[in-house]
């Protein structure tokens, strides 16, 4: 894409994010590493220890996260736009959300915190009226509820409400 299609042209650069996420992922093996040569990564006599394998894989996370970091630094042009800001306010404005309720559903359980988040993208970025919001995101955990415990008999994630309702 060419800078002008990201929109006002303000936003981080896509060296840098790269780079960013070069080094988080480098520090994600990192403390893989340290993790499991806390608990041994060496062979007993039972066979290998239980940092063995893991530590392997953080030495591999790192070793990749030093090659995308040395590729970024290579191959991307330093005023390369990775994205605008406004584009960046759209995605956050899905992944903030989402992130809340995958926080609230251990606590509230499945059926409120579904309710709460469809009825939160119907009306923020829907923008839909508040009758078809309150039936869909009232309507929409009602079948789940029907659908996965009552006809398939799976038993879902269930909070205060539930508890208090007897589900």
């Amino acid at each position: 894409m060419s800078e002008s299609s990201h929109g006002d042209g303000y936003g981080p650069r896509h060296r840098q994010v790269e780079i960013g996420v070069a080094a988080a992922t480098a520090v994600f093996g990192a403390v893989v590493m340290a993790g499991s040569l806390q608990v041994g990564i060496t062979w007993a006599v039972e066979g290998p220890r239980a940092g063995f394998f893991p530590f392997y894989v953080g030495l591999l996370i790192l070793a990749a996260s030093g090659v995308n970091a040395m590729r970024a630094m290579r191959t991307i042009a330093p005023g390369k736009l990775f994205a605008s800001w406004k584009q960046l306010r759209s995605v956050a404005s899905v992944v903030v959300p989402t992130a809340v309720y995958v926080l609230l559903l251990p606590h509230a359980g499945i059926y409120l915190s579904s309710a709460l988040l469809i009825a939160v993208f119907m009306i923020w970025l829907g923008r839909y009226a508040w009758r078809m919001t309150l039936a869909v995101s009232v309507g929409m955990p009602f079948v789940t509820y029907f659908l996965f415990e009552r006809w398939f008999l799976i038993p879902l994630p269930k909070g205060p409400i539930e508890n208090m309702l007897g589900l």
